[in-house]
């Protein structure tokens, strides 16, 4: 009862094979290879970043503090409702 045998997966195999069928399971396949793939380049830039090598610009759409800033700016999140 432990573990299951070698006829137990292929006839789990068998079952998968023909409800997704070979096309969609081929699909499925390379969208997690793609996926994969792209999280292992999105690792390799993340440690680029850290270590100061890529990219030393702000990101888009962040504000960054800048000391020659007008003085009559209004932070707009810091202003409270009276």
């Amino acid at each position: 009862m432990g573990s299951f045998s070698i006829w137990h997966w292929l006839i789990v195999l068998l079952i998968v094979v023909m409800v997704f069928g070979t096309k969609k399971l081929k699909n499925m396949g390379s969208d997690l290879g793609g996926a994969v793939k792209g999280f292992k380049d999105g690792m390799k830039d993340g440690q680029a970043d850290a270590d100061g090598t890529t990219n030393t610009a702000a990101p888009g759409g962040h504000v960054t503090n800048n000391a020659s800033a007008d003085k009559a700016t209004i932070d707009v999140e810091a202003k409270q409702k009276s």
